[in-house]
């Protein structure tokens, strides 16, 4: 199921994305500044073209220098230029605040994907059914006897009968409008291909009379060895989740621990599917408030990590170690339920998987006195059950 460690590197890769937009967004403003001071051709009359270069220029200068202190000299520079400064200031503080917002709620979106992709994977199973039964039509059409294993065993499989008539299964696969539609030709090739020349498919298929515990263990072994290791439904399911390959694991637990409900459960009760975490709504609202205060606080960090780092220069660091850095200073000054060793073990651990290999020791060190020295001032409080230390 989906944890907490995942949903830090939801937000660190919003906020990396963020940044990125954030700098083309600047570029963006200073093009503005140059279209307006840019030759008019289609005016009649003569352009001063130094004239113009010096006044881009000048507006130029003065945006950087807003950018960089929060404000700019206007005192000296003629209105025109200070009008532009100030329309390309608008300008770029829109774009941040469009992309800030476009980001988060990227960032939403791909956590909730992953509960589609669940969902869509559980749903294979209602395809292989269909197709299935399919060609059993086909069959009786023929005139010639059918030859080959009896693959309509299949669709008596109780667990899959169970799963599939659940109205927990049927009710999340229409609210949350799940469907293979062309998609399914990578399901069919899978089935023609793999899953009817599978030796433990076929072995099933050749049971005189199947158990339930034969029905949940093929199942598990469609899943696990045919589903989540075919190499076209793999490069189908990156086509569809560009980080399928961090989601896999997540995905791969949500079906497994549902297919060993569905079969463990009491004739007389009707299992529900699993929700992607145990209390969504307040993982939700910890990455959030995580993703926004980052954000918000970012000068704060920023300045705390330069006194932390000064045999160092700041603009060295590697700039996903800083948005680590910073998301880190950030948790442990809101979260006071989490422990100031869980934050940095779980920072330490997200540096290892995606920044550099020196990573982890920088991190380490930085956090280590940063936590530290934050304590001790009491910018740090923890409060709690067995937070009372808080170290």
């Amino acid at each position: 199921m989906l944890n907490r460690r995942t949903l830090r590197i939801k937000v660190m890769q919003a906020i990396y994305a963020y940044r990125q937009a954030e700098g083309s967004d600047y570029l963006l403003a200073l093009d503005q500044i140059g279209e307006e001071f840019a030759p008019d051709l289609n005016s009649m009359e003569v352009q001063d073209r130094k004239l113009l270069e010096g006044k881009k220029q000048i507006a130029t200068l003065l945006f950087k220098e807003w950018h960089e202190t929060g404000r700019f000299d206007a005192e000296e520079a003629d209105q025109e230029i200070v009008g532009a400064v100030n329309r390309a200031i608008v300008f770029y503080q829109n774009l941040i605040r469009k992309d800030n917002k476009f980001y988060g709620n990227q960032m939403i979106s791909a956590v909730e994907r992953i509960y589609d992709h669940y969902l869509a994977t559980l749903q294979i199973l209602e395809v292989l059914v269909s197709l299935v039964e399919e060609e059993e039509e086909k069959k009786e059409k023929r005139f010639t006897a059918a030859t080959g294993p009896d693959v309509q065993r299949f669709t008596k499989n109780t667990l899959v009968q169970r799963l599939l008539n659940s109205k927990s299964y049927q009710q999340h696969i229409i609210r949350r409008n799940i469907s293979w539609g062309s998609d399914i030709s990578a399901i069919r090739a899978a089935y023609k291909n793999i899953l009817k020349q599978d030796e433990a498919f076929l072995a099933y298929l050749a049971l005189p009379q199947p158990t339930p515990e034969d029905d949940f263990e093929v199942v598990k072994h469609i899943f696990k060895n045919i589903i989540f290791k075919e190499k076209n439904l793999q490069s189908l399911f990156e086509e569809q989740d560009l980080n399928w390959v961090e989601n896999k694991a997540i995905v791969k637990s949500l079906v497994n621990k549902t297919i060993k409900v569905f079969a463990e459960a009491p004739a007389d009760e009707e299992p529900a599917l699993l929700d992607l975490s145990a209390n969504w709504e307040e993982d939700k609202a910890f990455f959030e408030e995580l993703y926004d205060q980052t954000l918000q606080d970012d000068e704060k960090y920023e300045a705390l990590i330069a006194g932390s780092v000064k045999n160092w220069d700041v603009e060295r660091v590697a700039a996903l170690d800083k948005i680590i850095l910073k998301m880190a200073l950030c948790e442990m000054h809101i979260f006071r339920s989490i422990p100031v060793k869980v934050t940095i073990n779980e920072y330490i651990e997200i540096s290892k998987l995606y920044s550099t290999p020196k990573s982890k020791q920088f991190i380490n060190g930085v956090l280590d006195k940063m936590a530290q020295e934050l304590t001790t001032k009491g910018d740090i409080r923890k409060s709690g059950r067995g937070l009372i230390d808080n170290k």
